[in-house]
């Protein structure tokens, strides 16, 4: 499904990622962790439009888009949430996933304008297929208030409601569960575990390992910008180097008393 290939980014000389190789496979959930700025939310921006490489190529079902822009990755199938959450704070939670579902809308705005049945039968499905969304994410009873409003897990959790709005085949979960409790994280965990079932690959960032092992079937391990580690999430949890990139060196090599 998704094939990156040798991609770097360089920033006025400095090397955010070094020739990065990783595969996403078709309905699979595959982890990409790391020690801050190792580089992961740069390869999630490259694979997503917001940015792009310096070198190499991001394919998704064969087709390059690493010159892409963002909508037309998401046309593609890709859509992502952000470590920073990105909402309309002043429009509804259900207004949120009504944007997202407009990307698969036929009406135009002539249209709207000209009060066509078809298109308010069409923003009636729209409006319940928004409601299904909110509903499966426990945000039914929120559905008025305004996304700014909403507190900080509800957030979390509508801002993956509206990226699924836009019918994905790959979703790019950056830090879903940061800020999260426990209850909260095991909750949303639940939630990406479907996502595979439902033909939807799965590329998530996280530092929660716990959650990394719940969810992922493999896990690239990033420091410094380029690949030191893919295996199964136990195998990268016990490799020494994984180990040593997140406590350092000393801290690594350091004997109990």
């Amino acid at each position: 499904m998704l094939e990156i290939h040798a991609v770097s980014r360089h920033f006025e000389g400095l090397a955010a990622l070094n020739y990065v190789n990783l595969t996403v496979p078709d309905v699979k959930a595959v982890g990409l962790i790391g020690p801050n700025g190792a580089g992961k939310t740069t390869l999630l921006n490259c694979i997503s439009g917001l940015d792009h490489p310096s070198a190499g190529e991001i394919i998704f079902n064969g087709i390059k888009i690493h010159n892409k822009s963002p909508h037309r990755i998401t046309a593609l199938g890709i859509s992502r949430t952000y470590q920073n959450i990105r909402l309309f704070n002043d429009m509804s939670t259900l207004e949120n996933v009504i944007i997202g579902l407009h990307r698969h809308g036929r009406s135009t705005l002539l249209h709207s304008l000209a009060a066509w049945p078809y298109h308010w039968r069409e923003e009636k499905q729209l409006r319940r297929q928004a409601v299904d969304l909110l509903e499966r994410f426990q945000l039914a009873s929120v559905s008025k208030v305004r996304a700014g409003n909403l507190s900080y897990g509800d957030q979390r959790r509508l801002e993956m409601a509206r990226a699924l709005a836009t019918r994905p085949t790959l979703i790019l979960l950056d830090e879903p569960t940061a800020g999260m409790n426990a209850v909260e994280t095991r909750e949303l965990g639940e939630q990406i575990l479907r996502l595979p079932a439902e033909g939807i690959s799965v590329l998530v960032v996280e530092h929660d390992m716990a959650l990394i092992g719940q969810v992922c079937d493999e896990v690239f391990v990033l420091n410094f910008g380029e690949v030191i580690m893919h295996g199964t999430p136990q195998a990268v949890k016990q490799d020494p180097a994984v180990v040593e990139a997140y406590l350092g060196k000393e801290e690594y090599h350091d004997e109990p008393a």
